[in-house]
């Protein structure tokens, strides 16, 4: 797999473009759009069949995409904030919205995303402090218990909130104007 030294350069997408792939149950890509080829700088023959982490950025907390993981396993949609980055090592933020695509007989047979722009307010005074904090307790120890300890802080933090996870970004989201 491709892992480009970071540049720490962002990069943009437009606010009416919606970045779009498909994955199999194993997580590798099966169809990705236009916009997500060019925004990852990748040709579509080099992404298909490709684990979708090719574009995994270091810096996203693995706590997130264990709950990820967990909601999409209940057949339950999913919204999450996550930074990616592009084949040359730059990164993007994105409010994805994932889905288990399921067969005529409610079987997961893969997965579906629709990523957005995300609000930049939201992603300077919510999510960046708080994927930071994640992060950094996920280096702390090793893999396994890093991911621990990280994924009991969000559960601890969205408890004393009293929320759930996808309530917390539901407020983020309505209370700024994003999709609903």
């Amino acid at each position: 797999m491709h892992n480009p030294k970071l540049t720490g350069k962002e990069r943009f997408f437009k606010d009416d473009e919606i970045i779009v792939s498909k994955t199999d149950l194993k997580g590798h890509i099966t169809y990705a759009n236009r916009v997500f080829l060019k925004i990852a700088d990748y040709r579509e023959a080099e992404v298909l069949g490709q684990p979708h982490s090719i574009i995994r950025h270091p810096s996203m907390p693995r706590a997130i995409f264990r709950l990820l993981w967990e909601t999409l396993e209940k057949k339950q949609e999913i919204f999450a904030y996550v930074i990616n980055r592009t084949k040359g090592g730059d990164h993007y933020w994105v409010i994805a919205h994932v889905t288990p695509s399921l067969d005529s007989k409610n079987r997961i047979v893969g997965y579906h995303s629709n990523r957005r722009v995300p609000e930049r307010q939201v992603l300077d005074q919510t999510i960046i402090p708080l994927y930071k904090s994640l992060w950094n307790i996920e280096q702390q120890d090793n893999r396994k218990t890093g991911l621990q300890q990280s994924y009991k802080a969000l559960t601890d933090q969205l408890q004393s909130k009293g929320q759930e996870y996808d309530e917390f970004i539901a407020r983020i989201i309505n209370s700024r104007g994003e999709a609903a």
